[in-house]
């Protein structure tokens, strides 16, 4: 199962630009084109946290993922900056104590929308829920790379990407302990370039297409060998 978020949405528009386009709707439409093809593919269940412009809280969203059996979680954005030139996509894992500054200032700006899920866990003495816990972590932390790094292997061929595309911020919406989770950001639109790929429909089937085969790569490779 494939959860696909669609970020903001409904009284949460996101980034927004001068002009009135806004971040929801553009990841709105990409994330149903990626539906689209992953359910082609006859490959994969697909659910959408959210199908139309719909305002979720992100303890919704982790629960939505949870609630589906996800086996991947991917949070869809297109974020802006106060400096024009950065632009590119990336894909993000979660990291608590990630020191980069514009990373931390897009992490601390998606966080905003609302407050941290909790995580529910059996009634157990407390030292061996943190143990079973950071065992999870550990793991999913480790899943959640080798998923972004599947991803960005293939958008780099097509699609312009930040520098280190592979990056790590404290996203409250990554945060589930046992579901792999990453964020792409589709680029920025505070930049021109970025703006004007964002709303190009060849550009949105392609980028959505290599997502795709991004997504069939990592579990392709938790395959065992033959």
């Amino acid at each position: 199962m494939v959860v696909i978020d669609p970020g903001h949405g409904g009284i949460d528009s996101g980034a927004e630009t001068a002009g009135g386009i806004k971040e929801k709707d553009i990841v709105l439409t990409f994330a149903l084109r990626l539906q689209e093809l992953l359910v082609v593919s006859g490959r994969f269940d697909v659910a959408l946290t959210r199908e139309d412009d719909t305002f979720l809280r992100l303890e919704e969203r982790v629960a939505l993922a949870r609630t589906n059996k996800a086996d991947i979680f991917i949070s869809i954005h297109a974020d802006s900056f106060q400096q024009p030139e950065i632009r590119g996509a990336s894909v993000y894992t979660r990291d608590e104590n990630a020191t980069d500054v514009l990373d931390k200032v897009l992490a601390d700006t998606e966080n905003k929308t609302d407050v941290i899920a909790g995580f529910a866990m059996p009634q157990m003495a407390p030292e061996v829920v943190d143990i079973l816990l950071d065992l999870m972590r550990r793991e999913m932390r480790h899943q959640s790379y080798t998923l972004a790094q599947a991803i960005v292997n293939q958008l780099e061929p097509s699609v312009q990407l930040r520098r280190f595309p592979v990056r790590q911020a404290d996203f409250f919406v990554l945060q589930a302990p046992d579901v792999p989770s990453v964020l792409l950001e589709l680029g920025f639109l505070s930049n021109a370039d970025d703006m004007a790929n964002l709303l190009q429909g060849d550009w949105q089937d392609r980028s959505a297409d290599a997502l795709a085969r991004g997504i069939s790569s990592y579990f392709d490779s938790l395959q065992p060998e033959q």
